[in-house]
């Protein structure tokens, strides 16, 4: 069977680096528009009884790139593709996994309906926003981390008694876990969130003073909830504050508040595309990641070596 992949407008550069690493060209594809704003895809080359893996991370503009996976799903699907894997390295809408007042949609599941409706067999993806997700797919769904990439880097920083910090209590498990590969201590933010991407700084729960704190997140968005986990630490004592986060989705001021933050770095990875050479910003590659994962799948080999 042969291995075929794909690339989508939303992240074509990561998914170049996935092929030179895979030892393998694009497989060609026409994504366009109609001039009302349809989207309008031909695939090029014949895909029959292939194995197909279509690289399109779901971050903004989020309704287009979602709607670019599906109309390429279809258009494989109907190309008599043998079996097709959405490798989707940031899901969108992952925030919105539960109801948590009343009349409100469940859109993390909404998004899994329709990715399996449009004929995809397999979803491979990074570090979603809640585990729980998984189970909203009727179909396989490989959840890798970005954590090597991230431990690799701090690791090589050989920073003097670190600290990692966890910016809420839902994120104390990735916190604990990042800590203990780098031998350090862990502490814990609690704040109140008075309205969406807004955070009030109630108490750090840990001695952070004399500390280099690596502040550890699955996203940063707006930044404003970072931005004050950061000062709040710095105004604790602590000697650099450094963070970390699986995306970069970085909308609205946040690229702006980072610059005028107490944070000395931010490390992101390249799950989402962003211009290069960013002031206080480090973006890593998971490429190598996902390379091997597909490879994996594509040889029916098990992804437990990737999970670290």
């Amino acid at each position: 069977m042969k291995l075929k992949l794909i690339a989508g407008n939303a992240n074509p550069k990561l998914a170049q680096e996935i092929a030179g690493k895979m030892g393998i060209e694009l497989s060609p594809a026409t994504i366009g528009r109609f001039s009302d704003g349809e989207i309008q895809v031909k695939i090029t080359n014949s895909v029959r009884g292939a194995d197909c893996y279509i690289l399109q991370p779901t971050c903004a503009p989020v309704n287009e790139n979602i709607m670019e996976l599906l109309v390429i799903a279809d258009a494989l699907k109907r190309a008599s593709a043998r079996r097709i894997t959405a490798v989707i390295p940031y899901y969108g809408y992952a925030r919105q996994d539960r109801k948590a007042e009343p009349r409100v949609p469940i859109t993390s599941k909404l998004v899994a309906n329709l990715i399996t409706a449009s004929g995809i067999d397999r979803v491979l993806t990074v570090d979603l926003h809640a585990r729980q997700i998984q189970g909203f797919f009727d179909i396989p769904v490989d959840h890798l981390y970005a954590r090597p990439v991230l431990f690799q880097y701090f690791k090589d920083l050989n920073l003097d008694n670190p600290i990692v910090v966890s910016p809420d209590a839902g994120g104390v498990e990735r916190a604990r876990s990042f800590a203990k590969l780098l031998n350090a201590d862990l502490a814990i933010v609690d704040k109140r969130r008075p309205r969406p991407n807004e955070a009030a700084i109630m108490n750090i729960i840990g001695d952070v003073k004399g500390r280099n704190a690596i502040i550890l997140d699955d996203m940063i968005d707006t930044g404003g909830t970072l931005t004050k986990v950061a000062n709040a630490i710095k105004e604790a004592g602590a000697i650099k504050v450094y963070a970390a986060a699986s995306h970069g989705v970085l909308s609205g001021e946040a690229i702006d508040k980072i610059q005028k933050s107490a944070l000395e770095e931010v490390v992101i990875t390249n799950s989402i595309t962003h211009d290069a050479n960013l002031p206080k910003i480090k973006v890593l590659s998971i490429a190598s990641l996902l390379a091997e994962a597909i490879t994996k799948i594509y040889n029916d080999e098990s992804l437990n070596t990737l999970f670290v």
